[in-house]
């Protein structure tokens, strides 16, 4: 039998139903109620587990290249890594609502291992990477992609499943500790490639990541927290897979309301796309185009502590005006991409930049919890994560002919097109919400 965590023993094992939790005085402030609900080891393993997905992209980028002398092999690698990721991360969700999430991620762990071994075969065994060879590559990183393991997107039903029964700030606590969590490791994934692959070997980083699947993605797989979304894929009281205490959502609205903010999610990726693709042009008119992700980087730590911010805001500052709010500021920020002259101004732009999109960020993902159907928030909260990866090769691709054509003005239209396009997906969420009741 299972029993809840307390204070003296944060890692005992959790009851599939637990009650709610009471708020008490803590070094970590709001974010102390974290390590009640679930245990100290579930935030540092669910943390460090999920930096094999934010490696695999630039890691294939970096030894497919590395070992042909193609950047154009390279970039088919990577995407097919990212192609792969979009495809199976909705898969994977569904399946784990299906079956729970122990079986899928411990099959899921050992695939993509499997799979990150088989990109590392069929590129280094030797001979050039052209035709067939390269189809090899691709295959094998599109596997690579397709297998690997959601490990944010599945952390957060978790989070959604302990926090049923407690007020919704519990649940806007977890939901920014994951923003944070997703922004440091992809800041931190691909500065771990880099330095690896520079300094020792292009094929080091897959290695590690490999290890790191069947290592940490095993250990959150078995995590005592599993036991509380496999109670949550059982249908609850009223029959239609909610808890007893909330009133179940009009089925009428349901595909419109899930399909929002996956659209949100797309328009996230493209701006992450584009700005990425922006900031390489941008630096490579001062001949350090290879300093682009160091860039990238302040945008993503001041979005991380600005992901934490959001388990202060108040509750009367509804979802659906946090949405428009965040993305209105994001898009005079990202219009501002345009004006900066000088990498010095260019930091202090994206440090701005930064500080609204993670509570966007954190926010749609808050909007996806409130309007999935409780059967199945592990394929809606990958849908989210897979509309992320769609949007990236998106804006991409978009801001790359852009600036093709443009320079780095043309391309910096499309981090500002994007936050606007997020703008009318939070109008329009609200409207839909609030015809339901729930805004």
């Amino acid at each position: 039998m299972y029993k809840n965590p307390s204070p003296a023993s944060p890692d005992s094992s959790p009851s599939p139903l637990p009650g709610p939790v009471r708020s008490r005085r803590s070094r970590l402030g709001r974010f102390g109620i974290l390590p009640d609900l679930a245990g100290t080891s579930f935030l540092l393993i669910g943390l460090f587990a999920r930096l094999p997905l934010a490696m695999l992209t630039v890691g294939a980028l970096t030894l497919v290249t590395t070992a042909s002398g193609s950047y154009a092999a390279g970039g088919f690698a990577a995407g097919a890594v990212g192609l792969g990721s979009a495809l199976g991360a909705p898969l994977l969700g569904l399946l784990a609502d299906k079956h729970g999430q122990r079986i899928v991620l411990l099959v899921s762990a050992v695939l993509n291992t499997l799979a990150i071994a088989g990109v590392l075969v069929v590129t280094l065994r030797g001979g050039s990477i052209t035709g067939s060879t390269l189809a090899l590559v691709l295959a094998a990183s599109l596997a690579m992609g397709f297998t690997c393991p959601q490990i944010g997107p599945l952390a957060r039903v978790r989070w959604m499943a302990m926090t049923r029964r407690s007020p919704r700030s519990a649940l806007d606590t977890a939901l920014s500790y994951e923003g944070t969590a997703d922004e440091l490791t992809f800041v931190l994934g691909p500065a771990l490639v880099g330095l690896l692959a520079s300094l020792i070997a292009p094929w080091l980083p897959l290695a590690l990541a490999a290890v790191l699947t069947i290592t940490l993605v095993s250990a959150f797989a078995v995590h005592p927290t599993v036991a509380f979304s496999d109670a949550g894929r059982d249908p609850g009281a009223d029959g239609n897979g909610h808890d007893g205490d909330q009133p179940p959502e009009s089925a009428e609205y349901r595909p419109a309301l899930v399909l929002l903010p996956v659209a949100g999610m797309i328009a996230m990726g493209t701006f992450f796309g584009s700005t990425q693709t922006f900031l390489t042009a941008f630096a490579g008119q001062f001949g350090a185009a290879e300093s682009s992700g160091l860039l990238y980087a302040v945008m993503g730590l001041s979005s991380a502590v600005a992901a934490l911010s959001v388990a202060y805001w108040p509750e009367r500052f509804g979802h659906t005006c946090r949405w428009m709010v965040a993305a209105a500021a994001m898009a005079v920020a990202a219009a501002a991409l345009a004006l900066p002259g000088s990498i010095p101004t260019m930091l202090g732009v994206l440090f701005l930049l930064g500080i609204f999109v993670g509570p966007t960020m954190v926010t749609i993902f808050s909007i996806g919890s409130m309007v999935a159907p409780a059967h199945r928030l592990g394929t809606v909260m990958t849908l989210l994560a897979s509309g992320i990866v769609t949007g990236t090769a998106t804006g991409s691709a978009l801001a790359g002919a852009l600036a093709e054509a443009s320079g780095p003005a043309g391309a910096s239209v499309v981090p500002a097109a994007a936050a606007c396009v997020l703008l009318l997906l939070g109008a329009a969420s609200a409207v839909a919400l609030r015809s339901t009741g729930r805004a």
